[in-house]
């Protein structure tokens, strides 16, 4: 695909949760909890209010077609302010502090007063029905001809727990909202530009990690097309991927318009009553509805199921609207007869409404009034697909597809916070914020001054577990044994079941300090570490596994080994070394060191063979 010729322009916005001890706009600390810990609970209805322009944000116009009951989990470590019933508190300079070192980092433009605003979203995300969120800095620079636009430090959103039910532990949470210009045109530098940013972020060492602490969000349009902003892609890896099937989505339904427009396709302004039609059914879905609703749309035939993305169609997109009135979908003629809905019945219905067969019928089911939405919503997105592209927002789905959820907002979104005072930034105070070092250059001296391999070094300077690896080497340990511990045994230790969680940092030091003095061979650094996760200290471990094994004792154990499985040396020769090495090393507990068993085998397979 040529995405040049196809004028792709894309841009990101990537929000990053920061790891501060309090939340954005109360001392709450920002802790996730596990929902069965919630203390209370109270339940709320969200309605968009005007904005001071008089008029209400389309995309939260539509959020409340469907009326719903939010549903919050409260804890301990919540207060009134997550509750919305209590005013903020003056904003987290700490977090501030973190935000404005991300923006020197990007050569970006302090604000002179960081204003605090409100951004409408009633989707249950928060209680008060708006996000705070506040700009930092405008107009930094990526690597290439990139452009950040803006830095904003926000609040975040509280985590869907099922349905409607949210969980408070972590509405609050202070995030930043790194948003670019629309500066990439392939998928790939969109993809590497997201690296870039994530990597500036993690060098400043204050922000959480793990899943779901990172979000990109992921603008894109191509030449005809329309905008569409892409919530909440949280793999890497799969951006690229994202960026080349809405590519391939947009490319598709300009297609679809050009045809529609060849054949003078139009949408029904009527909508049609034939519940009647299907009163004897087989169909469960048309059976069990109150209500069955047609919209005959001519000059669609064909082209309603027509692919815009792998497994999604035309009718998907028109799907995904109707369910915005809760409805779970609908039906349309260029599917049926399908799921219980006869050739006979599709005859019927097609004569009852009087359509020809390069129309399309679709069909809403439901309650009446839910059904009644849906039909509106029908006309709706047809209409658009007239048009050819629409501007939306719309959610990932699994390998890169994407759904509908909404408009895009519009200026009528954000108005000011009145209960959250400004914060100056003055010349002094940008002056002295700090530049981290970036995770790149550090990769880099490390491999110098450590002499580690470079992908080992890179590994270490990427890793969520760096400030222990840096501890362990400031306290002696040699850095490849440090390395090894910190981003290999843990790991492989965790695959395995071992509860690695529950040691503590000093654990491992002192784990790794016994092997540097001598009382533990290096071999023994899982077993260590497996006991202390089994409720052992370290010291504990590491006395159950010194006293060494003299060299006499050391050959009586190889010959023995050697001895029992003769056959087998006789026929592998030397290349039974490798085999027997685990064997020896098994008997010896650890207290030996590797290269000294390696020796005494080779020495006794030699003298064998």
């Amino acid at each position: 695909m040529d995405f040049k010729a196809l004028g792709l322009k894309a841009g990101i916005e990537i929000h990053q949760q920061l790891d501060t001890a309090e939340k954005l706009f109360c001392h709450c600390p920002t802790t996730l909890r596990e929902t069965e810990e919630h203390t209370g609970e109270f339940f709320r209805y969200l309605h968009a209010t005007v904005s001071e322009m008089g008029e209400v944000d389309r995309a939260a116009a539509e959020e409340m077609m469907n009326r719903r009951q939010f549903h919050y989990l409260t804890y301990d470590t919540t207060c009134l302010v997550e509750n919305d019933e209590e005013p903020p508190a003056p904003m987290n300079p700490e977090a501030l502090e973190i935000a404005l070192q991300v923006a020197r980092t990007f050569e970006m433009h302090p604000v002179e007063q960081v204003h605090t605003m409100r951004k409408l979203v009633i989707d249950g995300s928060n209680t008060s029905g708006f996000q705070r969120t506040a700009m930092v800095a405008m107009g930094g620079v990526l690597p290439g001809d990139g452009e950040v636009e803006t830095l904003c430090l926000e609040e975040e959103a509280a985590q869907r727990v099922e349905g409607s039910t949210f969980s408070l532990d972590r509405l609050g949470i202070p995030l930043v909202e790194i948003t670019t210009s629309p500066c990439m045109h392939t998928p790939e530098a969109v993809q590497e530009t997201a690296e870039y940013i994530g990597m500036v972020l993690r060098s400043t060492g204050k922000v959480k990690r793990g899943l779901g602490t990172i979000r990109q969000d992921v603008n894109i349009s191509i030449k005809d097309g329309a905008r569409v902003e892409i919530k909440g892609v949280q793999d890497l890896a799969l951006i690229a991927e994202v960026v080349r099937r809405e590519v391939t989505r947009q490319v598709n339904l300009l297609a679809i318009r050009d045809e529609l427009r060849v054949r003078n396709a139009s949408v029904g302004e009527e909508t049609h009553d034939v519940t009647a039609l299907f009163a004897e059914t087989k169909s469960s879905i048309l059976k069990r509805a109150k209500s069955i609703l047609a919209v005959v749309l001519p000059g669609f035939a064909g082209l309603v199921g027509r692919e815009v993305q792998p497994g999604r169609r035309l009718g998907t997109e028109i799907s995904d609207y109707v369910k915005k009135c809760g409805l779970g979908g609908i039906f349309h003629t260029d599917e049926l007869p399908a799921y219980g809905v006869t050739a006979e019945e599709v005859a019927a219905l097609r004569a009852h409404l009087g359509v020809a067969d390069e129309d399309a019928v679709i069909l809403i089911s439901g309650s009446k009034e839910k059904a009644a939405c849906g039909a509106k919503q029908v006309r709706h997105r047809a209409r658009l697909a007239l048009e050819g592209v629409p501007e939306e927002t719309r959610k990932m789905l699994d390998e890169g597809n994407t759904a509908y959820m909404r408009p895009l907002p519009g200026a009528a979104r954000m108005y000011p916070e009145t209960d959250v005072l400004p914060v100056t930034i003055t010349g002094e105070h940008w002056a002295a914020v700090r530049v981290p070092e970036l995770l790149s250059d550090l990769a880099r001296r490390m491999e110098d001054e450590l002499e580690l391999d470079p992908a080992v070094a890179r590994q270490a300077a990427y890793s969520e577990h760096l400030p222990l690896f840096r501890a362990a080497v400031q306290a002696g340990i040699k850095p490849n044994l440090a390395a090894r511990t910190v981003l290999g045994t843990l790991k492989e230790l965790s695959r395995d079941g071992v509860a690695v969680e529950t040691i503590a940092d000093q654990d491992v030091l002192n784990v790794l300090a016994a092997v540097e003095k001598g009382e533990v061979a290096k071999e023994a650094v899982p077993d260590l570490l497996t006991e202390v996760a089994g409720g052992k200290t370290a010291a504990e471990a590491v006395a159950d596994h010194a006293g060494g094994v003299s060299a006499e004792e050391l050959a009586a154990i190889v010959e023995k080994i050697v001895a029992e499985r003769i056959k087998f040396v006789q026929e592998k020769q030397m290349r039974a070394l490798g085999p027997l090495m685990g064997v020896v090393m098994k008997e010896v507990r650890g207290k030996v060191d590797g290269k000294i068993v390696s020796e005494a085998l080779r020495a006794e397979i030699s003298r064998v063979i």
